[in-house]
């Protein structure tokens, strides 16, 4: 959508001007750094890091009368008839992310689309393709759709399925430790 919302229609490796968009299947979402996101060693705090990933995926799937994009249809705000619960989250560091004024962007897809939940998966890496873009991290979130008046899971919409199902990609691997001897 071009002007209206943060989200622009792009061809994949096209550099686009806006605060997010689309590239292909994936949502590059920029997302600056605070100061207070540094820990003592100098680098970004692995919670702060889970933090940077929920700014993105507020940005990308919640719906807001200041933000009007293609997947940004879930009105979860206090009060609304749904809560997205987090269920679960894994996160690999590939590298230390320090400050920058430059954000970084946290690209996110969906791995998989269940009955009520859905999985959201993350890349956060340096601005840019090329072979000298620098990925600190991948992550992925399995989010439940919650019915606040019940307080149970709730099934996904058809109107929500359809929206998202162009944005279902391959889910990340993750290594994974070795078995204790």
């Amino acid at each position: 959508m071009n002007g209206a919302g943060c989200l622009r229609w792009s061809q994949p490796g096209e550099s686009v001007s806006k605060t997010c968009y689309v590239s292909g299947m994936r949502i590059d979402i920029p997302v600056h750094l605070r100061w207070s996101d540094m820990d003592a060693y100098g680098h970004v705090n692995n919670v702060d890091m889970l933090r940077l990933l929920e700014i993105a995926r507020i940005e990308a799937f919640w719906a807001s009368e200041s933000q009007t994009h293609h997947t940004g249809i879930l009105d979860a705000l206090p009060g609304s008839p749904t809560a997205t619960y987090v269920a679960r989250q894994e996160i690999e560091y590939l590298a230390p992310l320090t400050y920058r004024r430059d954000p970084v962007v946290v690209e996110l897809w969906i791995g998989h689309i269940g009955g009520a939940s859905l999985e959201v998966c993350y890349i956060v890496r340096d601005a840019g393709s090329g072979p000298d873009t620098v990925v600190y991290a991948q992550a992925s979130t399995t989010l439940v759709m919650v019915d606040t008046a019940t307080g149970k899971p709730r099934r996904i919409t058809q109107v929500e399925r359809e929206t998202w199902l162009g944005y279902v990609g391959e889910p990340l691997s993750f290594r994974h430790r070795r078995s204790p001897r």
